[in-house]
């Protein structure tokens, strides 16, 4: 089948449906008995419409030569799709029943699916469902009313590649989002569930193995036509596979949030295995309007059946705290569901050990984003926690709680003397730090915030961050981490202060958690963005970028398998299939430079943006090479 996929490359998608039109019949009469382009072009609206509903309905069963520019047609309808995806005018003239129709005949017709350019057709059609259905659920009742389901679902279970499974599961995720059309994919229920399941586990390594560690000439070219649109080079062809291989991922997770905020298939989703899988499942970067796996353990944790299940699984409560602790966009989500899990009588007790060491050093934390009081509300939670407090970190708890009603009672000039006095210990903890006696400064730094005032939050965050300092150099990256969480919660806004930002960072790196360090380290640029980046930065950042790469675990298994392969074959003259081997160091430093740029400033992908063109985007990616190069190989600052 790979083979016979293999066409010249060609660019199958025009940049408007007018262009199709004027290239199709310009100079001459159009003979056809139907065209789409003529009706488009046609003045009379009543006329037009009953062309564009006689072509939607004949297009499926067009035989021989008429059929050979269905392709330009669905190109032509993909942009109007994507463009207005509100205007009803084709979605009440037939085009989800025409669509249907002809994803059916590409998955049973295998002739004709290989002829001229048909290859195209399932993935257009499919795009265009999901396109119309995405906003109106006027629209997504047409389609289930059309049939679009059944081949839906045939695209979905993978009977033509990872490409059209794309589109098929976004489709089928904003028809499982309406009320009036869910019930419609839920007769499919175990079906699609089973499916997404399997596809957001599966699809990095697929897409890994069937495009990215292929070399360019081993590529399906129409999976490189969909996505360069047919003039891109190698360098876009790896950044599209990256941002689609995510979509996949997030769109499947979707489908499946879908079931589970309706506490349905939940015995299928909370299996320990996906779970586990789950914390693996990271948005943010790539697709950053998407908090993937996280997301969904959220909608597990508002379910009686996902917390119990979450909390006997210490990697998922983990990656909760992780997430509670660190720049994600999503951190609120980590102590949102954390806080679930201890406010419910049957989980508390399994989780409280760990969950009550994140949440304690969060509890002096105003505001996260939209959301108020953050810091309030765990410190009720823990502190209702009365037959244990003594596990959640009772000392500080009631220090806070103690200092916020003597602080009520403190005299202006009181405040006064005690904030000298602050500073007086802690210049001694610095004089000691600067003699290299680390842990004699750590003890008077820990002084000085035991008479210090929690209205004193800004002198309160300096300490803490000179204590995860001091914890670095004692390589106690607990500690560190811990320490300089409560100064981050203690800047104005939350998260934004530079030095305590970098030492968490480090103090992740020497944990070796890649994730983790590298959000820090990017909210560490993003605060030093007028200035050059400093070379400690653009080291951890290049360091981290590969550990944390989207194929980093498929390319990983890949290279295992191909060394267990060649020790069980022996040495072959050729050293191997080298065809299947990850791309070389060229083509992988491309995509660092690329990803690097992404970082920086983030990349939309949950909603397809048009084309853009060749040139610009050179000139685009020139940019951000030589912004990489620049930041990795200048001198400290």
């Amino acid at each position: 089948m790979k083979s016979q996929m293999k066409k010249k490359r060609v660019n199958p998608i025009p940049n408007t449906p007018c262009n199709v039109a004027e290239g199709s019949c310009r100079g001459h009469l159009c003979i056809k008995p139907c065209c789409f382009f003529c009706s488009m072009r046609e003045p009379d609206a009543s006329l037009r419409r009953a062309g564009i509903a006689t072509c939607f309905r004949e297009m499926p069963q067009a035989q021989g030569e008429n059929h050979h520019e269905h392709v330009l047609v669905l190109s032509g309808l993909w942009h109007i799709a994507m463009s207005q995806p509100n205007d009803s005018e084709f979605p009440s003239l037939g085009i989800f029943k025409c669509m249907a129709s002809l994803i059916h005949k590409g998955i049973n017709d295998r002739n004709w699916l290989l002829t001229n350019q048909n290859i195209y057709i399932p993935y257009y059609a499919a795009h265009i469902i999901g396109s119309y259905t995405m906003n109106k659920e006027e629209f997504a009742q047409k389609a289930v009313q059309s049939g679009v389901i059944p081949p839906l679902l045939d695209l979905l279970s993978g009977k033509i590649s990872w490409v059209e499974q794309r589109v098929a599961v976004r489709a089928l995720g904003h028809l499982a989002s309406y009320k009036s059309t869910f019930e419609s994919v839920a007769q499919h229920e175990q079906e699609v569930v089973k499916l997404a399941l399997k596809l957001a586990s599966t699809c990095l390594q697929v897409v890994y193995v069937d495009f990215v560690a292929l070399k360019e000439n081993k590529r399906l070219e129409y999976h490189r036509n969909l996505m360069t649109r047919g003039v891109g080079d190698l360098e876009m062809e790896n950044r599209k596979a990256e941002e689609w291989a995510s979509q996949l991922q997030c769109w499947s997770l979707y489908l499946l949030n879908c079931f589970a905020c309706k506490d349905r298939s939940l015995d299928l989703i909370c299996k320990k295995v996906f779970l586990k899988d789950l914390c693996d499942m990271w948005g943010g970067l790539i697709s950053h309007t998407s908090p993937a796996g996280v997301g969904l353990i959220r909608i597990l944790c508002y379910s009686k059946v996902g917390r119990k299940n979450i909390a006997e699984l210490p990697k998922v409560v983990n990656t909760l705290g992780n997430l509670s602790r660190s720049s994600d966009d999503w951190q609120y989500i980590g102590i949102d569901c954390l806080l679930l899990l201890l406010k419910d009588p049957d989980t508390r007790y399994k989780v409280l050990d760990v969950a009550a060491s994140y949440l304690v050093d969060l509890i002096e934390l105003r505001s996260l984003g939209d959301k108020s009081n953050v810091g309030e509300t765990i410190s009720k939670v823990l502190l209702n926690l009365k037959p244990n407090r003594e596990k959640v970190g009772a000392a500080l708890l009631q220090e806070v709680v103690d200092r916020r009603n003597k602080d009520k009672l403190l005299s202006e000039e009181k405040l006064e003397e005690t904030r000298v006095l602050v500073s007086l210990i802690k210049q001694q903890a610095n004089h000691m730090f600067r003699l290299g006696e680390v842990e004699e400064a750590l003890l008077k730094y820990s002084e000085a915030l035991g008479v210090c005032p929690l209205r004193f939050r800004k002198e309160r965050m300096v300490i803490y961050s000179n204590k995860a300092q001091c914890h670095i150099l004692l390589k106690n990256a607990d500690s560190a981490i811990s320490d300089s969480t409560r100064a981050l919660c203690l800047s104005n806004p939350a998260n934004t202060h530079r030095k305590s930002l970098w030492r968490r960072s480090q103090a992740y790196d020497m944990k070796g958690m890649a994730k983790e360090s590298l959000m820090d380290c990017i909210m560490f640029i993003n605060m030093t963005m007028r200035v050059k980046i400093p070379y400690h930065a653009a080291r951890m950042i290049s360091k981290h970028m590969e550990a944390t790469w989207l194929f980093a675990t498929a390319r990983s298994k890949v290279e295992k398998t191909t060394q267990e392969l060649n020790q069980v074959g022996g040495d072959n003259e050729n050293g191997g299939n080298h065809e299947e081997q990850p791309r070389d160091h060229e083509a992988k430093m491309m995509m660092m430079e690329n990803r690097y740029n992404n970082l920086l400033h983030g990349l939309s992908t949950i909603i397809e943006e048009p084309f853009h063109a060749k040139e610009a985007g050179r000139r685009k990616m020139e940019r951000a090479r030589r912004r990489f190069n620049k930041g990795v190989v200048a001198g400290p600052t």
